[in-house]
């Protein structure tokens, strides 16, 4: 036990306590044993209630019994936190939740057998050792005691009187070093008998990874919302601003679409705010193609950008698209008009949204190209929004890319009109289910 002297002292106390806990645990166990060998043998009840020999029997006939307990799966939350706790177990996290396989019960067994049968011996030495050393020590100062007559090895020696102290300072020191010994072994024992399985490993893996996908889709939905609103309303201010004496319809117009586009990014902020305080990790609410793509079109118009959208009447009516893929759908137009209003201010953008047949089936395509006047480059403290399309379009089962071909900037996404989670559960469920979902709009 590294550090200081009161670190050490307080590491011997915790570690004390939870071997006293092990005794404590004992104790159910060994009284089932004592009434056992009462019923099988009623003479016996006064031998074990003296004899040192059968006492230690009947703890080593426990034992089984406190092996079989700790198969429980409950018994590895309890005692991980117990040695978490009191124990101080040298590195590695012990497991947190119930044993899940045979494999961690019968080392959670042999666990719990380690730390009550030590428990026990130490219990029953932390009760006797002290009385008996407190004797010794006040041996020389109670003459009380002086006059008895003890059978000490000693005694016949006359020098009972420096030797008694002696031995009971030797007694108090005897059962400190047991303890230490017995909690330095349950500290080492506890990482490879409490510590995670594989399976546990690979859980929390899972967590973590689904945490970090979650922060990336919040992360993409701050940057796509609160990006594209912060570039429109920098662009329409200074596009009303130039046109302030000149065009006071057009100024109108610009202050309605900044009013507009504010209230947009407020919302979708408080929608990913509100997934950050539940501790969700679903994908924030956001508008789809239906309810929100002739708004962003004709915010991105105000800016004084001529934009030419169409839509393919093979799709349909928008509303009829999957709501997830609409979802994606959007912010791919949004990011578009996003790179052409910051890096093409002016030039004409043309949007495209139609249905293609690919062999794996219905997709939805959508491009956004523009005049690439100036050709978007990642930038070191940001520059995710491309990145963000493709991881997007991944997550679908779809693509995305971007390129200049020949001075157009092009940024393209072609994906599933049913994503790729919905489409294994329709291959899953068999096409004889009437009640099934049609695959396209």
């Amino acid at each position: 036990m590294a550090g200081p002297p009161e670190g050490r002292v307080r590491v011997l106390a915790l570690r004390w306590v939870h071997l006293l806990q092990g005794g404590a645990l004992l104790m159910p166990f060994f009284l089932l044993v004592n009434v056992g060998i009462g019923v099988v043998r009623p003479g016996s009840a006064r031998l074990l209630n003296g004899a040192l020999g059968p006492q230690f029997l009947a703890f080593g006939l426990c034992l089984p019994l406190v092996a079989a307990a700790g198969l429980l799966p409950v018994v590895r939350v309890l005692e991980s936190a117990a040695a978490r706790t009191l124990c101080g177990p040298p590195g590695g996290a012990l497991a947190q939740g119930p044993a899940d396989s045979w494999a961690a019960r019968r080392r959670c067994a042999a666990w719990f057998t380690l730390h009550v049968s030590l428990g026990g011996l130490l219990s029953g030495a932390s009760l006797a050792v002290p009385p008996m050393a407190l004797v010794l020590l006040a041996h020389p100062l109670v003459p009380a005691l002086r006059s008895e007559r003890w059978a000490w090895p000693w005694a016949h020696a006359g020098s009972a009187l420096w030797t008694a102290p002696v031995a009971g300072a030797a007694l108090l020191a005897a059962l400190a070093a047991a303890v230490h010994g017995a909690g330095a072994l349950l500290a080492r024992c506890a990482p490879p008998l409490l510590g995670p399985t594989p399976a546990d490993r690979l859980a929390a893996a899972e967590r973590r990874a689904a945490d970090l996908a979650a922060r990336n889709r919040l992360a993409r939905d701050l940057h796509d919302s609160v990006g594209h609103a912060l570039s429109a309303v920098a662009l329409q201010a200074t596009a009303a601003r130039r046109v302030l004496d000149s065009d006071p319809q057009f100024v109108r117009t610009a202050l309605a679409a900044i009013e507009e586009t504010g209230r947009s990014a407020v919302a979708e902020l408080d929608g990913v705010l509100g997934v950050l305080r539940a501790g969700e990790s679903g994908p924030a609410p956001g508008p789809g193609l239906a309810a929100g793509l002739e708004s962003l079109v004709a915010r991105s118009r105000a800016t004084g950008t001529r934009i030419d959208l169409r839509v393919d009447a093979s799709l349909g009516p928008l509303a009829g698209l999957d709501a997830q893929v609409s979802a994606e759908s959007f912010r791919v137009v949004q990011e578009g008009l996003s790179n052409a209003l910051r890096h093409a201010p002016g030039a004409t953008v043309s949007v495209r949204l139609e249905r293609q047949r690919a062999p794996e089936g219905e997709m939805l395509a959508v491009t956004v190209q523009n005049a690439a006047r100036t050709v978007p480059e990642p930038r070191p403290a940001g520059g995710r929004g491309l990145a963000g399309i493709s991881e997007r379009a991944a997550l679908l089962g779809g693509t995305a890319w971007a390129e200049d071909a020949g001075g157009v900037w092009r940024l393209a996404a072609r994906l599933p009109l049913v994503p790729a989670a919905a489409a294994g559960h329709r291959r899953k469920v068999g096409p004889g289910n009437t009640t099934e979902r049609e695959s396209a709009p």
